[in-house]
């Protein structure tokens, strides 16, 4: 099973969602509205977001979807 990490710092405004672990070598894309994306240095693979200026009820999160499964479970779209 996955395991997600939240860290939120209210004195920062600052919300970190991992779902791998932080990297030394990671390396941050601001993605546009304060929202960072977080992809490991070497291969590439996005390991976890961060969300400045966060506060609870942020809408920012309204669209977020987070499904979990083995991609050989999922079924083309016809």
């Amino acid at each position: 099973m996955a395991q997600i990490k939240v860290f939120y710092e209210p004195e920062a405004e600052l919300l970190s969602v991992f779902w791998q672990s932080p990297r030394k070598n990671q390396i941050g894309t601001e993605l546009g509205d304060g929202i960072i994306l977080f992809k490991d240095g070497v291969s590439g693979e996005p390991i976890g977001v961060e969300v400045l200026s966060y506060r609870p009820g942020d809408a920012r999160l309204d669209a977020v979807s987070v499904e979990l499964g083995q991609s050989s479970q999922m079924q083309p779209a016809n």
